[in-house]
């Protein structure tokens, strides 16, 4: 039996806080300067900045919200869909401080998970030693390995997991080439019937095309919704998804 679940106490960090904060302040700053021109009688750029800052405060909330809540339901739904039996072996590509990882561990009582990722900054807070601290939060340190790791280059035999997912790290390889490279690799360490999920919010079309050109079944793309923008449709998250024969 699968026990419960939920990620409701590791610290999983915010994603591209930079960019979160730019925004946030962005949208004060101009609503706070159409304020100033209103009050001098300059209304149309008032209006225009007022517009523009409502728009990036806007932006801001939905980021925060997805990064806070959003992509923690989103996952859940995905993960639960699958439909685990708790034997699986699972492996999450750039798992970052946990989230997808711990959650699909939570799943696989019986099972494992491995996290692979370079540790980078890309979100709030990210270490090795951060993702162990969520791992014994969640109850689930005793199932969870993590290898620092390459994702162009695994260090894994060929089918080695059922299930290999990965949220928002793909994209973070500069090179296009790079980026196919780690998308085989995902494919060739699932063993036959094993799935995969990669969600990511540019170039799905493309981890899609690099699947199928290297045999993969079942494969699709499909628009995760409003809960996985990152400031608005304009940067929202897309899965691919994709079984080996």
């Amino acid at each position: 039996m699968v026990e419960p679940r939920g990620n409701a106490h590791g610290r999983y960090g915010v994603d591209a806080p930079a960019v979160l904060a730019g925004l946030a302040l962005g949208g004060v700053a101009e609503t706070a300067l159409a304020a100033v021109l209103v009050a001098v009688g300059w209304a149309v750029p008032a209006v225009v900045l007022l517009i523009g800052g409502g728009m990036m405060i806007i932006g801001a909330a939905l980021f925060a919200h997805t990064t806070l809540r959003g992509k923690f339901r989103v996952w859940d739904a995905e993960l639960d869909r699958l439909g685990l039996t708790g034997s699986e072996r699972v492996l999450d590509m750039g798992c970052g401080r946990g989230l997808v990882l711990l959650k699909a561990a939570a799943r696989v009582p019986g099972g494992d998970a491995t996290g692979v990722d370079l540790w980078t900054h890309d979100q709030s807070g990210n270490s090795g030693e951060a993702t162990l601290a969520n791992a014994r939060a969640e109850g689930v340190a005793d199932r969870v390995a993590l290898v620092t790791a390459d994702m162009r280059g695994l260090p894994f035999p060929d089918a080695t997991f059922d299930l290999v997912v990965s949220s928002l790290a793909v994209h973070n390889i500069v090179d296009a080439e790079g980026r196919a490279d780690a998308v085989r690799e995902a494919l060739r360490v699932l063993k036959p019937g094993g799935r995969l999920r990669v969600a990511d919010f540019r170039n799905a079309g493309r981890y899609a095309d690099v699947l199928r050109e290297c045999g993969a079944a079942d494969v699709h793309v499909y628009d995760l919704g409003w809960r996985f923008w990152y400031g608005g449709p304009h940067a929202k998250t897309s899965m691919v998804a994709a079984t080996r024969p």
